[in-house]
């Protein structure tokens, strides 16, 4: 993998509604005006072509394109490929690129699939989240389990091969068995790829300030380590590889993009409050789109958001390790003594060796990884001692 940009991550920030767990960056449309049709979303849409023309070329064709929100299928197909475009005539697309979209269940019809899969798109994310209606509706979402299904009926008929499905665990008033239900129902529509992500709490949503960790109807620890457990198990058994802490992929299906992510590769970010890695630097920009307007008429801030910066050791070695230990095959040791010393790795031992004994960690000749099930469970508590190390030797 080059040390070059090869990816970028497009934010699109509109939403029917705000769910009752997100804390994304979005602004509420409504039911209404989308696409062509909305003032606000044509607006956006111009602002991100102008970032993306004047953002300087760092690297090679792009590789993987990921258009995330917010709900990006609210945009029209002309709009999409109008950003297409704009991306195409600044970095070039490589004709083997991933080009992925997320796509609520209920934002679309076949017709738009279709337009959606001739523009080049071939990856499909689909906001599953539930398959029981009464959990969709107590988390927000505008959809119900009819509209997944017709979701992935018109995908396959429009030619999208390559399908993911995301789905929430531990949300209010999620027992076990709803949890097999929706791992069963999400299993038999075939997709290509599933990601389950267990819920967190953050402070400023409806459900963080609804909901205090580990008290009903929230699910309790205990019951939140058995639903993982249970996904690993269900998945595995159905044919789907473990290969990311939150993610199952059949053969040939990883989520190239996300891999990126993972491997600490640079990348472009664009949009309202998206990230990029570009340089040794990462920068985020404005969550709010007055102020992500305002930021792109700041004479140099697109051009300086490139800049080169050598990050703290320490940090950067935190960082690779909190997103390399996310994946199945962990992190090459020697790659990781030849880029940071092998003295400073050598006083990480003692943890590693703690959670080895615990049968969280293991070796698989050069590479360190978290075990599956129980040490991608625990990935949280590993974590947070490997840094505690690290800030103990950087204050040394």
């Amino acid at each position: 993998m080059t040390n070059l940009p090869i990816a970028a991550y497009l934010h699109i920030p509109f939403c029917r509604r705000r769910c009752f767990y997100c804390d994304f960056p979005i602004s509420v449309v409504g039911d209404r005006l989308w696409g062509d049709q909305s003032g606000m979303i044509r607006q956006y849409v111009d602002a991100l072509c102008q970032e993306i023309a004047a953002t300087p070329v760092l690297g090679p064709a792009l590789q993987t394109i990921f258009f995330g929100g917010g709900t990006p299928s609210l945009l029209s197909p002309s709009q999409l490929d109008r950003i297409l475009q704009a991306l195409d005539r600044r970095f070039g697309i490589a004709a083997t690129a991933e080009i992925s979209i997320e796509m609520d269940p209920a934002s679309f019809d076949r017709s738009q699939a279709i337009a959606t899969r001739q523009l080049g798109f071939n990856r499909v994310s689909i906001g599953a989240q539930a398959f029981q209606d009464a959990l969709l509706e107590r988390c927000g979402r505008t959809h119900r389990r009819v509209d997944i299904d017709r979701a992935v009926v018109d995908l396959r008929a429009a030619g999208f091969e390559n399908l993911s499905l995301d789905l929430i665990s531990g949300l209010p008033g999620q027992t076990l068995a709803d949890w097999q239900a929706s791992l069963e129902a999400a299993i038999a529509l075939e997709p290509t790829h599933l990601s389950a992500y267990d819920l967190v709490l953050e402070p400023e949503t409806v459900f963080g300030k609804r909901y205090q960790p580990g008290d009903r109807p929230l699910p309790a620890d205990e019951q939140a380590a058995a639903m993982y457990r249970l996904t690993h198990t269900t998945l595995e058994a159905a044919g789907f590889e473990h290969y990311e802490i939150s993610n199952y992929a059949r053969s040939e299906f990883q989520c190239r993009h996300n891999r990126v992510y993972w491997q600490n590769h640079p990348f472009y970010g664009f949009g309202v409050g998206a990230t990029s890695a570009l340089q040794g630097q990462r920068f985020s920009r404005p969550r709010r789109r007055a102020d992500y307007f305002a930021w792109l008429e700041t004479p140099g801030a697109i051009a300086a958001a490139a800049d080169t910066v050598s990050p703290d050791p320490a940090d950067a070695l935190a960082e690779t390790l909190m997103l390399g230990l996310r994946l199945a095959e962990g992190l090459a040791w020697s790659s990781l003594e030849q880029q940071f010393g092998v003295e400073f790795l050598r006083s990480l031992q003692p943890v590693i060796q703690r959670y080895q004994q615990a049968g969280w960690l293991q070796w698989q000749g050069d590479r360190l990884s978290l075990t599956q099930p129980e040490g991608m469970l625990f990935s949280n508590q590993v974590l947070a001692s490997l840094f505690e190390r690290l800030d103990a030797i950087a204050t040394v």
